[in-house]
């Protein structure tokens, strides 16, 4: 299937085809008609699985014919709400792309910076609002915005926000918007909290999953270093320069962590920089930006802060400390692998965070490859002592591969000789 036969409006069609896309992702297929159709949608999808796209184009399709908007003053039809800066841009960023060829305008508020910018293209009328949660209660409380005319709304990353305790932020949100509305709600995760609150948000829901733990797990190719706490700064500067990938997203846990890395690389003479809920709003984006456009190689970033980062042809995840959410995990490694894309995770496994990786590994429903072919092992680990199942599944791969098994990422992803 392609676009084409999504019936989209030529103008966005047109937006769509010269960013180089032509088939839409299985997120993109299956909600773009139901959308277009006027139903509520209650989606499951994570990060990279293409959602953004799969809620932006058909409201942008909706407001695009909306003869009521013509020749009048703009009003906010669209509302879409997420729980973090650096993904409202991107969100904003992604309805900018595929309007190019309409008249739409949106704008993006959140908060840390000052509202001044943010009042001013609000004023100037707009047609679709990307917000946080923070923000947009602020400037409704200082009648800067008003809800009464949305038409479309949109909560995306909805676990994150209950994460973020953003519960009670959402309800007021609700409460202010129109009975007759479209709404769209999306979340990574559905435990019993999600369900109850998308109750409240949507209808009669149509119901969209693409199994993102499979999906993820199969096209990133992983690998699992067993180290000492003490070695994983020595075996992060090892990989870094070892790897010599074009860009690297590490994962902390903390955001003294991630400062603490960042000052830690600059010892072997490693340029990074962090990004987390302490920097700055210009800092965070700074930081991103130098990313995004190669001047920076290597990101620390916390898994709040990471929501958001959205870097074409990731070359390299590294989880520096393992998650105590399975999930989180998931979220991580789509950083990489976006969309159909592949890509390599690779994960430091200290002694107390054992039980953190045979929890993924359930998750997964797969066995991650132990590497030993670097000189930080961890030597009171011995890869025949993980659990039963994952052992049984190392063997297959040593018989698969004539050799250990574990060195298939370390080998496929050497550095190239340089010959300048």
């Amino acid at each position: 299937m392609t676009f084409k036969d999504l019936k989209i409006a030529e103008p966005i069609l047109r937006a769509i085809e010269e960013k180089g896309y032509t088939h839409p992702t299985p997120i993109q297929e299956q909600s773009i008609p139901i959308l277009l159709d006027g139903h509520d949608l209650l989606g499951c999808a994570q990060t990279g699985t293409g959602k953004t796209a799969a809620f932006a184009i058909p409201i942008i399709q909706h407001l695009h014919f909306d003869k009521d908007r013509n020749g009048k003053q703009r009003k906010i039809k669209a509302l879409i709400v997420t729980p973090t800066r650096e993904l409202a841009i991107q969100i904003q960023e992604n309805f900018t792309l595929y309007s190019k060829y309409t008249d739409l305008r949106n704008a993006v508020i959140f908060g840390g910076v000052k509202q001044g910018s943010q009042t001013a293209q609000i004023r100037q009328g707009i047609d679709i609002l990307v917000a946080t949660p923070g923000r947009l209660l602020d400037l409704i409380g200082q009648g800067f915005i008003t809800l009464k005319n949305i038409e479309y709304f949109v909560l995306d990353e909805a676990d994150q926000m209950l994460d973020m305790g953003f519960i009670h932020d959402i309800k007021k949100i609700i409460a202010l918007l129109p009975s007759k509305r479209q709404s769209l709600f999306f979340s990574a995760t559905m435990p019993a909290t999600i369900v109850e609150l998308s109750g409240k948000i949507l209808g009669s829901p149509r119901k969209v999953s693409v199994t993102p733990e499979q999906t993820t797990a199969e096209k990133v190719e992983q690998g699992v270093y067993f180290v000492t706490k003490e070695d994983k700064p020595n075996l992060l500067a090892h990989i870094i320069q070892t790897q010599n990938a074009d860009s690297t997203l590490v994962f902390a846990r903390t955001k003294h962590g991630a400062d603490k890395i960042v000052k830690r690389l600059a010892k072997d003479k490693i340029t990074a920089e962090a990004i987390h809920g302490n920097k700055s709003q210009n800092q965070r984006q700074k930081a991103l930006g130098n990313f995004k456009d190669g001047k920076t190689r290597v990101l620390i970033a916390t898994d709040i802060a990471a929501r958001g980062i959205d870097v074409s042809q990731l070359s390299l995840v590294v989880n520096y400390e393992l998650p105590n959410v399975p999930e989180t995990y998931i979220h991580r490694i789509g950083r990489t692998g976006r969309a159909k894309a592949s890509g390599i995770a690779l994960s430091f496994c200290d002694l107390e965070e054992r039980p953190f990786l045979r929890d993924i590994e359930k998750l997964i429903k797969q066995s991650i490859p132990v590497i030993t072919d670097h000189p930080y092992v961890d030597d009171s680990v011995e890869v025949g002592k993980k659990p039963a199942q994952n052992a049984q599944q190392n063997n297959s791969a040593k018989k698969k591969t004539g050799s250990s098994g574990n060195k298939n990422i370390w080998r496929r992803n050497k550095p190239k000789p340089n010959n300048k």
